[in-house]
């Protein structure tokens, strides 16, 4: 089946090497926004199937876009999975009270990217 995956991180590289691998592993068309407010907005007119959505970013932080996401009825039931270089228990404490279906290690295996995605989200 083929999906749409809406990828916010305000790392160039980080958007590119994911946006590659997604769509060449699992076929998967990757949208890209460089930070929340874009990622927002995008997810309003995309409807993606799922979000990937960088913790840290300037402006809009990742746990603030997930606040913004949730409130709109039309991105509220998109899941969203975080990707974070937070991988101390207690930051994830902090992930827990956010609603999202995961949290996803930066930095990442390519290769083992869609995988990861597809395992969390029960495609």
């Amino acid at each position: 089946m083929n999906r749409t995956i809406l990828l916010v991180d305000d790392e160039d590289d980080i958007r590119e090497v994911a946006q590659v691998t997604l769509e060449m592993t699992a076929g998967w068309e990757v949208h890209t926004a460089q930070d929340g407010l874009e990622g927002v907005a995008m997810a309003r007119q995309w409807r993606p199937d799922a979000i990937l959505l960088d913790v840290m970013m300037p402006g809009m932080d990742g746990p603030n876009t997930v606040r913004a996401l949730r409130t709109d009825p039309s991105t509220a039931g998109i899941p969203v999975l975080l990707l974070t270089a937070k991988v101390r228990s207690c930051d994830r404490r902090g992930f827990s009270e956010l609603d999202v279906a995961g949290v996803l290690s930066k930095p990442f295996d390519p290769m083992e990217l869609a995988s990861q995605v597809s395992a969390a989200l029960g495609w």
